[in-house]
């Protein structure tokens, strides 16, 4: 099937990928709460939050290499199992040691799923429907992390933190695997088949050096450290001002659910805006609100910032997927969705580590500042970074390659 066709396999990619999120998601957070029983400080979390990542920066290139080159599909169920795996193997660990090696092959299930899965949407989209179909795509992962922050406040808390933590890293590899149950016909075997008959290795350097490609390596980056020391560090915000577990859970899924909004109306804002201009000021206002959750605000102000910073992160992971995808060599982009993972990954490795060393200094709240800078930079970058067609443009002509963005007929 020509991509452009029927959008049922999408449809249960967002399902999979809902549940695999929302595994992730629920696991996070009681990670840190059960670190926290264990006798971890604030470093400490912000090395297993690193390790997380860890196993991944150095698999993300090899997996996009691969899929390039066969078949994405086969990526998802094994993504599942790992995710499974290290959710239930982090409840029972009995060490901070432990919880680190389960909660880096947890990341590395992640980084599988999420490989294949965008492949498959960049793969079985047409040109103009990918900012759409990567919007709807990257719903599947703000539903996860609706459900997974509440589904962790709910079995979280009472005395035993150790006990109610590990139940809830248990409950959350079993929710992963429940993923399985649409992970069937979600590839097309033409679009597969054609696929395989293409060889050309393009170098990494190559890839690196598109116009386009960095900056949305960068922005994708600065967008996910924020949305991942939100989930690693609020749970300890919260034991530091006073909150309950449950009102954490229900603030994070605030912001996950301000990000499916934004998603939501992802294609109206792009022709209403640009994605020039709405990279950047969703960037610059993001910025705002992370620097802001340092203040010591009341629980209903810091609802309400953390409501509006879901919408404005809501666009970044999905237009710096278009960006990188259609500023790639076509017989590359696999692997440049994988660079922009390991981009995403070493965020994930140094912005937690940075984030425990500054709390360990100046306070948790200063690792939102941190992320602030981070994203004020990304603003800088999305302002210079080059336009392209979005979802509300009409469709390129049938055949035709997408320009990479910024490009002009010549």
């Amino acid at each position: 099937m020509a991509p452009g066709g029927n959008r049922g396999w999408l449809l249960r990619l967002v399902i999979a990928f809902g549940f695999a999120q929302g595994a992730v998601s629920m696991a996070r957070p009681a990670v840190s709460y059960r670190a926290l029983a264990l006798g971890a400080d604030e470093r400490a979390i912000g090395v297993i939050a690193g390790v997380y990542a860890l196993l991944p920066l150095f698999a993300a290139v090899p997996l996009g290499r691969r899929t390039d080159h066969g078949r994405c599909a086969p990526l998802l169920p094994v993504g599942v199992v790992l995710i499974a795996g290290g959710c239930a193997l982090s409840g029972i660990a009995g060490s901070l040691w432990a919880m680190a090696l389960w909660s880096g092959v947890m990341g590395l299930g992640h980084l599988c799923f999420v490989i294949g899965a965008q492949s498959l949407v960049a793969r079985q989209s047409a040109p103009h429907e990918q900012d759409r179909n990567f919007g709807h795509f990257t719903i599947g992962a703000s539903l996860g992390q609706l459900i997974g922050p509440v589904a962790a406040g709910a079995l979280i808390g009472g005395h035993d933190m150790a006990g109610s933590s590990a139940l809830a890293l248990v409950v959350a590899g079993a929710g992963a695997a429940v993923a399985f149950t649409s992970l069937w016909r979600i590839e097309h075997s033409t679009v597969a088949e054609a696929r395989g008959e293409r060889r050309e290795r393009v170098p990494v350097g190559t890839i690196l050096r598109a116009r386009g490609v960095p900056a949305g390596i960068l922005i994708s980056l600065s967008v996910l450290s924020a949305t991942d020391i939100l989930t690693a560090y609020l749970p300890v915000v919260g034991e530091h001002r006073g909150i309950a577990p449950s009102v954490i859970g229900v603030l994070l899924s605030l912001r996950a659910a301000a990000t499916i909004a934004c998603r939501l109306v992802l294609t109206p804002l792009l022709r209403l805006l640009g994605r020039t201009l709405l990279l950047t000021v969703t960037c610059l206002l993001a910025a705002l609100l992370c620097a802001g959750i340092a203040l010591p605000v009341p629980v209903w102000a810091l609802g309400l910032m953390l409501v509006v910073l879901g919408f404005c992160l809501g666009v970044g992971q999905p237009l710096s997927m278009t960006t990188v995808v259609q500023a790639a060599p076509d017989e590359a982009r696999s692997t440049a969705l994988a660079l922009r993972l390991t981009g995403n990954r070493l965020g994930q490795v140094a912005a937690p580590a940075a984030a425990g060393l500054i709390a360990g200094v100046a306070g948790v709240a200063a690792p939102f500042v941190m992320l602030g800078a981070l994203l004020l930079l990304s603003s800088g970058i999305a302002l210079r970074s080059p336009a392209g067609p979005s979802g509300g443009h009409p469709p390129a002509e049938e055949g035709n390659r997408a320009r990479p963005l910024g490009r002009t007929a010549r």
